[in-house]
C-alpha cells in the first residue's frame, strides 16, 4: 500500500504517530505515578517520625530525672485503649529511688481487691501499699488527702503518687509506673473498674505527685 493511500484516509496518522510512539510519552504516566507514590512514602515517614517524637520526648524526660533504666513506657507502635491494663515492656522498677519498692508491692495486687471494701478504696489500697512498703500513709480514706503528704514533684516519675480529680465522683490516686507513647502517665490504683490495675491516665486530670516519705 503506498503511503499517501493510508495517509489520505488517515491523515492524522503521520502528523501524530511520532509522539504517540516516542518513549517519554509511556515515561512520563510512569513518573507521575512514581512521584505520587513517593510523596505518600514521605507523608507516611513524617507521620511515623512524629509519633515516635512524643514518645522519645517522653523517654527523655525521665532520663532527666535519673529514670534511665526504668524502660517504663510501653513499645511504640501499641495499641492502647483507654480502660485497657497496660505492663511496661521490662518492669518500671525505678532501681535509683527508694520507692521503686512500692511499684513492686502495688503489682502483687493486680487484677485483685486486697482492702476487702466495695467502694471507695483507692486511697485504701494506697495506704496498705505504702505501710508493707514501709513508709507512712496518710492514714485516710480520701484520696485528695495525698495531695498534701509526703514531697511534691513536678511531674510523673516512676514510684510517685499522682492525685486526679474525677469529677462529681471524687478523686483518685495510684502509684506511676511510666509514661505510655502519648505522654499520659502509667499508673496502678486501686478501686479501678473494683480491682487493682494498671493502666495510662489523662496527664491533665492528675493535679499533684509527691514522692513517698518514711
Amino acid at each position: 500500500m503506498q503511503a499517501g493511500g493510508f495517509a489520505g484516509i488517515n491523515p492524522s496518522f503521520t502528523g501524530s504517530s511520532a509522539g504517540m510512539m516516542a518513549p517519554g510519552g509511556f515515561a512520563s504516566s510512569n513518573a507521575v505515578t512514581a512521584s505520587r507514590a513517593d510523596r505518600a512514602s514521605r507523608r507516611a515517614r513524617l507521620r511515623h517520625a512524629a509519633h515516635a517524637s512524643r514518645w522519645e520526648r517522653g523517654v527523655a524526660q525521665m532520663h532527666a530525672r535519673g529514670l534511665a533504666d526504668t524502660n517504663a513506657s510501653v513499645a511504640t507502635n501499641a495499641s492502647v485503649g483507654p480502660n485497657e491494663t497496660v505492663t511496661p515492656t521490662t518492669g518500671a522498677t525505678a532501681s535509683s529511688f527508694s520507692s521503686s519498692n512500692v511499684v513492686a508491692e502495688a503489682r502483687k495486687y493486680l487484677g485483685g481487691n486486697p482492702t476487702g471494701r466495695g467502694s471507695l478504696w483507692c486511697a485504701r489500697f494506697m495506704n496498705m501499699v505504702l505501710q508493707h512498703s514501709g513508709y507512712r500513709g496518710t492514714g485516710s480514706d480520701m484520696a485528695s488527702s495525698f495531695a498534701k503528704y509526703g514531697q511534691r514533684v513536678s511531674g510523673p516519675q516512676v514510684g510517685a503518687i499522682a492525685v486526679m480529680s474525677r469529677g462529681r465522683r471524687g478523686g483518685h490516686v495510684g502509684i506511676i509506673t511510666g509514661i505510655d507513647a502519648k505522654g499520659n502517665p502509667i499508673m496502678i490504683s486501686g478501686n479501678n473498674g473494683n480491682r487493682v490495675r494498671e493502666t495510662p491516665v489523662s496527664r491533665g486530670r492528675i493535679y499533684a505527685y509527691v514522692m513517698p516519705t518514711s
